[in-house]
């Protein structure tokens, strides 16, 4: 399936969750946040929910600074 994926076009399998999604991008340990279609999705629901074709996703990471 065809994702976009804080604007950028990736490609998924089907039956892939979020979770899922997120550590094949190798970035399990920086998002601390995603949305989906600007609707949050809490980190609880993740291996739960299987995005649609050509779903918005955007993964969010928390930077410090001043």
């Amino acid at each position: 399936m065809e994702l976009i994926i804080n604007g950028e076009n990736k490609t998924f399998d089907d039956s892939f969750s979020l979770q899922e999604i997120i550590t094949d991008l190798k970035i399990e340990d920086k998002v601390m946040a995603a949305a989906v279609n600007m609707e949050i999705v809490k980190k609880d629901d993740w291996s739960n929910f299987v995005p649609k074709e050509a779903d918005k996703i955007e993964l969010l990471q928390f930077v410090g600074g001043g």
